[in-house]
Parts: C-alpha cells; structure tokens; sequence
C-alpha cells in the first residue's frame, strides 16, 4: 500500500450521489494530489473508522483522516478539505472563524439528513474509473 503519511483519506458515502459527486468534485481541484478516498461502506472505510473509534451506524457525515495526526469529521472535514484545494476554495477557512463549530455542524447535518431525498442515492458504492483507480485505497 502506498505511503499515506503526506495524504489525507477522505471516508465518503459510496451509494450518496452527492457525496460521489462531491469527491469528483475533489479529484478534479486536488492540484497537489493530497487526498485518497475511501467509501465508509468498503472494509478499509470501516477499518479506518474502527482504528478511530468512530461509531458507523451513528455516522452520516464525511470524515477526513490525517494519518498520524487527526481525524475530523462534519463542516470541519469540508473546511480541511477546501484548505487543499486549487482555487479560491481555501477562504472558505473563514467559517472556522466566522461561525461556531456548533452551527456550521448543525447545517452541515440538516444537508446530510436530507441528501438522499435531494439528491438520491445509487444501489451500489461508486467504481472509480480505471485512470482515478489509484486515488480510492479500497480499489488498489
């Protein structure tokens, strides 16, 4: 397996369309290839959850790993993933300042509870293309 030590793993909803779309999304703007992904129904999702102890039945939310460092969950996983990305994405830093925890939270959950009715979900977890295979731990 490759070094994860300078990457951080993105845990994602492998059957939500707006989690699948959201790590398109990712992979597109990861100038500086940073992320790897995982999806929280795959054994290396729940492996990495379990190393965290991290409840999977009380989890609906995306989860970033930072090998040997953290682990952060909700709006805080969104704003650590925007910090990495090409762009103008990294001023959304600012609602770490601007808001509370709490509140960006309680958006970021209102969304996540409704995801599947706005966005729908598939039957199965996302197959990455042969060319994005490398970037999903649970497909190499």
């Amino acid at each position: 397996m490759e070094d994860l030590a300078n990457k951080k793993i993105v845990l994602f909803d492998g059957i939500c369309n707006l989690c699948t779309g959201t790590v398109t999304f990712i992979i597109k703007r990861d100038g500086k290839d940073k992320f790897r992904f995982a999806s929280l129904q795959s054994e290396v999702g729940k492996q990495l959850m379990e190393e965290r102890h991290i409840d999977p039945s009380s989890n609906n939310s995306i989860i970033v790993i930072e090998p040997q460092v953290a682990y952060y969950v909700k709006s805080t996983a969104a704003i650590e993933i925007a910090k990495e990305l090409g762009g103008l994405w990294p001023v959304l830093q600012v609602f770490s300042y601007l808001l509370p925890e709490g509140i960006r939270d309680s958006i970021y959950e209102f969304i996540a509870k409704n995801r599947y009715k706005w966005f729908g979900k598939k039957d199965s977890c996302m197959i990455p293309t042969p060319a994005l295979k490398s970037k999903f731990l649970d497909t190499v």
